[in-house]
């Protein structure tokens, strides 16, 4: 398994459009990807589970993988959030 934590710097958080792109990148694996945030994990292939978790600024999240391409989707997620500017 891998995971990464990641702190939210993006003003409006995980909204809509950033959230979509993430499962976008996530839905490109294999390997069964989740998204955990205040002591609730969520598919992060899954749009309305990324929404429901309601992540703003501020949030600290961790983003975990577990599967034969584990370390490539931690990269792409890690890629795609320093890309949108949702984490340093």
């Amino acid at each position: 398994m891998e995971s990464r934590n990641f702190h939210v710097v993006a003003e409006t958080g995980i909204h809509a459009r950033p959230a979509t792109l993430l499962v976008q990148s996530a839905s490109k694996f294999g390997a069964d990807i989740t998204l955990s945030y205040e002591g609730k994990d969520v598919n992060l292939k899954s749009i309305m589970g990324v929404m429901s978790l309601g992540v703003g600024q501020g949030a600290d999240v961790t983003i975990s993988a577990t599967g034969d391409d584990e370390a490539d989707a931690i990269a792409a997620i890690v890629d795609t959030m320093k890309k949108e500017g949702l984490s340093e």
